[in-house]
């Protein structure tokens, strides 16, 4: 099995240009809030925060915490078996205790930390998915209340501080790369 690197992070952390910098390497990604976008299509419900806290909520009410490794797991081995995998945004701890039980230290966790104030001004000027303020505490609360995403942050095997210029963040992600 290849490497299988899962990106943690509160909202805006960076995440997500985490993955692009590894998908840029020629990793495969797999995106937990795919699922959620996913399954909102399916229902044939319009994509907005209320919806997708809805729909995260309501998958892991009917499959437990774990839902998101549960439903994405074949699709994980499969691309593990002959590529490097990222996973963007791995959330619950129930998730990280599935993923590291079903992939062993195959499996490292990178945590992406930034001060909150600069994740919401982040999230206020993104392209996709802009958030106000209001709407990204509103978020942070519910992914900690509800989502037990805090787990996974603390317990990563890894750290980058993102409150730099993106060449530092870079710098730092690649240097957790040789280190795996």
């Amino acid at each position: 099995m290849k490497k299988i690197v899962a990106i943690v992070g509160m909202c805006g952390s960076g995440k997500s240009v985490a993955s692009e910098l590894l998908e840029s390497l020629g990793w495969k990604k797999v995106y937990f809030g795919g699922v959620t976008m996913e399954k909102l299509k399916e229902a044939n419900l319009e994509i907005t925060p209320e919806n997708e806290k809805m729909m995260r909520e309501g998958l892991r009410k009917e499959l437990g915490m774990g839902a998101y490794a549960k439903i994405l797991l074949p699709r994980i081995k499969e691309y593990a078996e002959e590529e490097n995998t990222v996973l963007d945004g791995l959330y619950s701890w129930d998730e990280l205790k599935i993923l590291q039980e079903e992939l062993g230290g195959t499996l490292k966790v990178i945590a992406i930390i930034t001060d909150r104030e600069l994740r919401y001004e982040r999230l206020s000027k993104r392209e996709i998915r802009p958030f106000t303020r209001e709407q990204a505490i509103a978020r942070d609360i519910a992914e900690i209340e509800n989502s037990a995403k805090g787990g996974p942050i603390a317990y990563a095997d890894y750290y980058i501080d993102n409150n730099h210029d993106i060449a530092s963040y870079q710098k730092r992600l690649l240097s957790i790369l040789e280190q795996i």
